[in-house]
């Protein structure tokens, strides 16, 4: 039996110790559905000075599952974090990825949090990823595993990554809103264009227009 718990469910309720999250509507993107694979997108506004994205997708009659947790500040100057949990076939990979959106440099006993909960998880094989454009601005602290019957493990490190986030969300001080929103949206822009697993399946299956929607609007809060 699996232990792993739904990762939007894991973010929201931590980030609601802290914040307000007020719903945003995702409109007919709210579910998306094409060649047996559907897409639910469900989107907030963390208390004036972040934005939450929950994406989940199911193929293969539940043989495939996806789970992702985007959550990206405009009213902080902390980095962007994506969670996603996929299950395939018996395996599943778990990632919990930090990538540089910085204004100014962020600190590095900050960054040491996360770069804890990675190492105590070493003993877990890592999920082997092909260079990307993002690599050179995504942290080194992140987190990358994959295996089989782990989910108590996979999920334990989604809870802590969340949980050390949220208290560092709460803690950091109030950057310029259109400076950081600026730099979200460069990141955006450049995943929609240079694409990712996801990215790339979403634009052949509903085309340009719904996956430039889904990503920059549904899933960073910028335009």
């Amino acid at each position: 039996m699996s232990n792993h718990r739904n990762l939007g469910d894991l973010v929201k309720e931590r980030l609601e110790k802290d914040f307000v999250l007020a719903p945003l509507d995702t409109g007919t993107d709210a579910r998306l559905s094409k060649k047996g694979m559907t897409f639910t997108t469900e989107s907030y506004d963390i208390g004036g000075i972040a934005h939450l994205c929950i994406l989940s997708m199911r193929a293969m009659m539940g043989l495939m599952k996806m789970e992702t947790a985007v959550i990206s500040s405009y009213g902080k100057d902390v980095p962007l974090i994506n969670l996603d949990w996929v299950s395939a076939f018996g395996n599943e990979t778990q990632m919990a990825e930090l990538y540089n959106d910085q204004l100014e440099p962020y600190p590095q006993e900050l960054l040491d949090e996360f770069e804890e909960i990675k190492e105590a998880d070493a003993d877990l094989p890592d999920y082997p990823s092909s260079p990307a454009w993002y690599d050179s601005i995504i942290y080194p602290c992140s987190y990358r595993k994959r295996g089989k019957k782990i989910s108590d493990r996979l999920s334990a490190a989604a809870e802590r990554y969340t949980d050390v986030f949220c208290c560092q969300l709460k803690d950091a001080p109030e950057c310029d809103p259109s400076a950081k929103t600026s730099k979200v949206s460069e990141f955006a822009s450049r995943l929609f264009t240079e694409g990712g697993p996801a990215v790339s399946q979403v634009r052949k299956l509903f085309g340009d227009e719904i996956a430039r929607r889904l990503i920059l609007t549904h899933m960073y809060g910028v335009k």
